[in-house]
């Protein structure tokens, strides 16, 4: 049974920080590629940023040198830090692996506003 579980997000002002955080279950976690994705209201969902087994990472431009993707391989959860937040930040943001598992978690809304 494969369980994805986002939370932390809430209500912020721009240029606040969040941390989410997805636990995982059912997967050998450790050997997963981890992903964190969001979609905005009337958006496609777009990949945020991506943490492999060994700790490399990588994000996409918008949130590069604002938000951090890390990983706790005991507690089988990973980490998504967000400073500096802004208004296009708001989504609804999922975990996932990669390859992408045919399954997704309810997600954690963010929404920055003030």
């Amino acid at each position: 049974q494969v369980q994805l579980e986002e939370s932390g997000g809430g209500l912020v002002q721009p240029g606040g920080s969040l941390r989410l955080s997805c636990a995982a279950s059912g997967i050998i976690f450790s050997r997963k590629v981890m992903a964190w994705y969001r979609q905005a209201p009337g958006k496609q969902r777009e990949l945020v940023a991506t943490i492999t087994p060994g700790g490399s990472t990588n994000y996409a431009d918008s949130v590069k040198g604002r938000f951090t993707i890390s990983r706790d391989n005991a507690k089988n959860t990973a980490y998504l830090q967000m400073n500096s937040l802004k208004p296009e930040d708001t989504a609804v943001y999922y975990c996932n692996t990669i390859p992408l598992m045919n399954y997704w978690g309810k997600g954690t809304l963010v929404t920055v506003s003030s």
